[in-house]
């Protein structure tokens, strides 16, 4: 945890930038009735039925400071799909930087070794070079800022109902890229001092010497 905390604490440097990823899980849903459209002073009418369309995975990364976003749609959530996702943070994101911080859970794919399913031994390893890997703790993923991104965007984007992958792929461009012209940046307050203050019980009990 104060790995991450110190992680969040260290001055914005373009050349260096902290971002944070996650990915969640997302059912597409079909109506079954065509919903009703708005009227004056009246909202539109979506019927409580709904058919299910299959599932599918979707990528966030988010630079908090910077204010930079991605947002990406995939089939499945594999090792390779996070490998692909993480050669476009390379290469196509910060292709200059000298480092990039990467903050994220320990969700089983989410390890440099998946990086060698996708791509010959040599490309995964200038890959995994150009990173510096912060995991959040086990139980800790409250600690991913990419969780705050995953969360404006559910509200702002996904909180209805959207029936293929090819239409939540447009609608999730279009609010990436609203994202991106306003610089949304996200303030993180919580510090090593709150941690060690508001966590005390998750600390080992500290013996002196003396006792």
């Amino acid at each position: 945890m104060e790995d991450v905390l110190d992680v969040y604490e260290m001055p914005y440097n373009p050349r260096r930038p902290v971002v944070c990823m996650d990915e969640k899980p997302y059912q597409l849903l079909a109506d079954v009735r065509e919903p009703l459209p708005m009227r004056p002073g009246d909202d539109r009418k979506t019927d409580s039925e709904y058919k299910r369309s299959g599932t599918c995975s979707i990528f966030a990364f988010v630079e908090p400071l910077g204010g930079r976003h991605h947002t990406s749609v995939h089939e499945q959530r594999t090792a390779v799909d996070w490998a692909h996702e993480i050669k476009y943070l390379s290469d196509v994101m910060y292709p200059d930087a000298e480092k990039i911080i990467l903050v994220m859970d320990n969700l089983n794919t989410h390890k440099p070794a998946s990086l060698y399913r996708a791509f010959p031994p040599a490309e995964a390893r200038r890959i995994i070079r150009r990173l510096e890997i912060h995991y959040t703790p086990r139980h800790g993923s409250w600690l991913d800022m990419a969780e705050i991104e995953l969360n404006v965007m559910t509200r702002q984007c996904l909180a209805r109902r959207i029936e293929d992958i090819s239409l939540l792929r447009s609608e999730l461009s279009a609010w990436e890229t609203e994202r991106n012209h306003d610089e949304a940046k996200i303030q993180w307050h919580f510090q090593t001092g709150d941690a060690r203050e508001k966590l005390i019980s998750l600390y080992p009990v500290y013996i002196t010497s003396d006792q």
